[in-house]
């Protein structure tokens, strides 16, 4: 009895050391949740939902962070399963539905704000049409795309944040949160260029996304990736860094934002600071070709941010947003005119432009404002729209469609020329989470491609699926299938492209085309074929082999797991579990340890090689437990009988 009653207490104090091991964890994770360090916060939750999957906070505080840090395939995954239990929050299906929106999953997305607003009686019909509206006009606009160019300016763009250029002189000038040496080892301070409140200061990174802190860089047009520098002025006795710069048509003056690090800030970086958004600007003294030591404007405040300076031309008006008092929403678009004596005149709230959301990133071509709003009808995140002076206002705001927008967010748009520019954007596809794009508007290229959508085993059309073009040179061309499966787009002369078919409950198609040799006066057709996703239907993957008694990953096994990791990229939202099976020759207990082995390797492989979410797919070892012949023990059968029972095998479990 007391042999008994010792294994007891072990085994009772082996729960308890691995309860409070998970309960370790998760506090940890909550903690760097609570200092918006989202990045580590990913880490230590996912550990935590290992050990406790039906722990609803674990669930949602992965879904918020994956979307706060832009990454909406995860996010989606998160909040389809926070959204089912029984804690789950208003704000969830907000979210969740914005997620969707962001993924191009419109009906999806409308079906979560419609089950939002159902149990949110505070939030009024007017909004809930206007969520509506832009589900729906997102799909018409993709219908319909504007005569727009897009080209990633690979040239520029880093692995992590780039935004903002504008033309100075012969050069480019942009925002990027690239980690960077040489500007590491001159930086005096840290900022902050979101309008958020409550952020974590750090010494070197930036918490939320574990990047660095943004900077200015500059480029000549043209030029290549060694050719991006910092951009260098008078920063002499000041201790911040800047972005989102603006100059005037000369060149002499120029208006950025910025925040400065206070000196008096806590040392104790678990504690919470407030820093705010400011403009400030220097003048490029002609005498000597350097620039001036920054002056603030005279309107930043500390009890609220303002940024996204543009200048008019010729230095007289200058337009930025703010969440300062008195305005519609998040943050506002104002203009400030400067007067004879230099002085800054009480800022303007445009409102004839403003939305309860957030309006940025303000620029004034030919008596045309363009700007970028979350409040709006619009794709998703923020949108690009445009409004024409009228008198002392502006004509109401035009969406500016796609491919201009995309169901994430598209900002920082100026214009060089009448009909190139540059865009910022963070929709799928890019380098990094937010990139730079080149633009042309001209009229639509001279190659027609078109095709019908099918069911793979059906031969039935697919109405309603996302059809996605991507150019080699980094442009995007999106749209839908029509009531009979057909879609159409106009292609560029001498391109390759990439063709992904996409549809809920279907594994995608993906295909590509060319125009290089083509004739522009003959329809390119190629169809598209998906595969109806029948969940828990065992697919046997071919030809993975192992080494007797071996559970290593060989070659020939590793070129069919490729394969699987390739459907898992291209199909973002499945989970599988991948399974493992033997013949039944051998110890059957001995054939089970093996088996698990095996899947717990393939698995492994498909995670490291393939940077798969390993919330996405499971391993489990069935041994000789499913047969699919009648080579049981002590049957005597070929060695190809045998064969056929050792196999690998996936099914999708979720989609």
């Amino acid at each position: 009895m007391k042999r008994y009653l010792k294994l007891f207490t072990l085994l009772f104090a082996l729960v308890l050391c691995h309860n409070a091991r998970a309960q370790y964890v998760l506090k940890q994770a909550n903690e760097q949740y609570n200092l918006f360090n989202y990045t580590k916060a990913v880490e230590l939750y996912l550990q935590a939902y290992k050990k406790d999957p039906a722990n609803f906070i674990i669930a949602e505080h992965l879904a918020n962070s994956y979307r706060l840090m832009q990454d909406y395939n995860n996010a989606e995954l998160w909040y389809s399963t926070a959204t089912v239990m029984p804690e789950v929050k208003p704000e969830d299906f907000l979210h969740y539905a914005q997620v969707l929106q962001s993924n191009s999953k419109y009906a999806e997305a409308k079906a979560q704000y419609t089950k939002y607003y159902a149990v949110s009686p505070e939030i009024d019909q007017k909004q809930l049409k206007v969520w509506l509206a832009a589900c729906d006009s997102s799909i018409a606009w993709r219908r319909d795309p504007r005569p727009f160019v897009l080209v990633n300016e690979r040239e520029l763009n880093s692995a992590t944040s780039d935004w903002g250029a504008v033309k100075y002189n012969n050069y480019v000038v942009f925002t990027s949160d690239r980690i960077n040496k040489a500007a590491d080892a001159t930086a005096k301070g840290h900022p902050f260029l979101r309008f958020d409140v409550d952020r974590p200061v750090d010494k070197d990174r930036y918490l939320w996304t574990g990047n660095d802190y943004l900077r200015l860089y500059q480029a000549p047009i043209g030029g290549s990736k060694s050719d991006v520098k910092p951009f260098r002025f008078n920063t002499d006795g000041t201790d911040y860094h800047m972005g989102a710069a603006s100059f005037t048509a000369d060149g002499n003056e120029m208006y950025f934002t910025l925040t400065r690090i206070p000196k008096n800030q806590p040392k104790d970086t678990a504690k919470i600071k407030t820093v705010r958004l400011e403009i400030w600007w220097s003048r490029r003294v002609a005498e000597t070709g350097q620039w001036s030591k920054p002056l603030p404007f005279q309107y930043n405040n500390e009890q609220w941010s303002t940024g996204d300076p543009y200048i008019s031309a010729d230095g007289h008006t200058l337009y930025f947003v703010s969440d300062m008092p008195g305005g519609k929403g998040g943050t506002d678009i104002y203009y400030s005119i400067k007067s004879p004596t230099n002085n800054w005149q009480e800022p303007v709230n445009l409102t004839a432009l403003n939305t309860r959301g957030n309006e940025r990133t303000p620029f004034l071509y030919n008596g045309t404002l363009y700007f970028s709003s979350d409040g709006g009808v619009g794709m998703g995140g923020l949108d690009v729209y445009k409004a024409a002076s009228k008198g002392n206002s502006f004509a109401p705001p035009k969406n500016m469609g796609f491919p201009v927008n995309s169901p994430q967010d598209d900002f920082a748009y100026t214009l060089v020329t009448d009909s190139t520019g540059y865009l910022s954007s963070n929709r799928a596809g890019g380098l990094g989470s937010d990139d730079i794009y080149s633009f042309t508007q001209k009229p639509p290229p001279t190659f027609l491609f078109e095709g019908v959508v099918y069911d793979k085993k059906t031969k039935e059309v697919i109405p309603g699926s996302t059809v996605r073009l991507t150019n080699t040179n980094g442009s995007v061309l999106e749209g839908l299938s029509d009531a009979g499966g057909k879609f159409g787009f106009r292609l560029e002369e001498k391109s390759n492209y990439k063709i992904r078919g996409e549809r809920k409950s279907y594994l995608s198609d993906n295909q590509t085309v060319t125009t290089l040799r083509a004739d522009p006066n003959v329809t390119i057709h190629k169809d598209l074929y998906l595969d109806k996703i029948e969940l828990n239907k065992a697919i046997r993957l071919e030809n993975i082999y192992y080494d007797f008694d071996e559970s290593y990953i060989r070659e020939d096994a590793a070129v069919e797991l490729d394969k699987l990791i390739r459907i898992m990229k291209d199909n973002p939202n499945i989970e599988i579990e991948l399974a493992s099976h033997t013949d039944s020759r051998g110890n059957d207990a001995y054939n089970m340890q093996l088996s698990q082995e095996r899947a717990d390797a393939a698995v492994k492989y498909i995670v490291d090689i393939g940077d798969i979410n390993p919330r996405r797919i499971k391993a489990k070892g069935y041994g000789e437990t499913r047969l699919l012949n009648r080579c049981k023990n002590g049957v005597n059968c070929s060695e190809a009988e045998h064969q056929l029972n050792r196999r690998t095998e996936f099914t999708i479990t979720k989609m």
